[in-house]
């Protein structure tokens, strides 16, 4: 385990963290000392072993089943999140389980360019992107302890042209747009709440797009490093806005994407 403890006896919810950015992120928190609810929608399996690597380095996890960008998914997560606290916490049964940090990583992509985009594609992304993450807050802010944290990870397409992905990144606009709003209305509790817009990561959302060495070669190109992010290169951003040391900062959006577009 990394000697850095910066949130022992912290509790944070990572949404969509049984792969990709999301895992990285958990495992990130798992290490800072953090006890981390890992959630999931259908990828079960995947979450189980985030949750048992964590436990394998020393970390404390859970695992958080229940898929979003469905009627009363909020609740479903929080249900899973306080019984997953009580079984590592000893808690007493029926209340309401204490949150630090909440990361608002889970996202479904793959819209399309206008022509292609249909009413039911457009509703899954907002539905999922959008919509999850204002009612997650919402059921979140009664247990957050003062001084809390809310992360949401956006995109770098709500933030460049990505005509290609044009719900998508209409879906991601909407959750840097709600940072705004809860910046200023919860900074009165010393919570803070910041966006992270990772560039390309390589992570199985985007598989498809580096399909061929040529195709792998030009996202890579994107970056002043010329290479693709990793998912520890934004985890590791989402832990300094987790800890104390950003304690002055929020309603930002920092894009993570290794000079992409300069």
């Amino acid at each position: 385990m990394d000697t850095n403890r910066a949130l022992t006896d912290k509790i944070a919810l990572v949404t969509g963290a049984g792969r990709g950015i999301g895992r990285g992120i958990a495992e990130r928190l798992a290490r800072d000392g953090a006890l981390v609810g890992v959630h999931y929608g259908k990828s079960e399996a995947a979450a189980l072993e985030v949750v048992a690597e964590i436990r394998e380095n020393g970390g404390r996890a859970f695992p958080v089943g229940a898929e979003l960008g469905v009627p009363g998914d909020a609740d479903a997560v929080f249900a899973a999140f306080d019984a997953g606290v009580r079984e590592q916490t000893q808690g007493a049964a029926g209340a309401a389980a204490p949150l630090d940090i909440l990361v608002n990583n889970a996202g479904v992509s793959g819209s399309g360019s206008l022509g292609q985009t249909d009413p039911e594609v457009f509703d899954r992304m907002i539905a999922v992107n959008a919509k999850a993450p204002l009612f997650l807050v919402q059921g979140a802010l009664p247990r957050m302890r003062d001084g809390g944290r809310v992360i949401n990870i956006s995109s770098l397409a709500s933030r460049h042209s990505f005509p290609e992905s044009v719900a998508y990144a209409m879906s991601k606009g909407a959750l840097d747009t709600l940072t705004l709003c809860l910046a200023k209305e919860l900074g009165g509790r010393g919570i803070t709440v910041n966006t992270v817009g990772p560039g390309f990561v390589e992570t199985d959302m985007n598989a498809r797009r580096r399909a061929t060495p040529e195709a792998r070669a030009a996202l890579a190109a994107a970056s002043v490093f010329d290479r693709i992010g990793k998912p520890s290169d934004v985890a590791d951003v989402v832990a300094f806005l987790a800890s104390d040391d950003s304690r002055w900062l929020t309603g930002q959006y920092l894009e993570v994407s290794g000079g992409s577009g300069l």
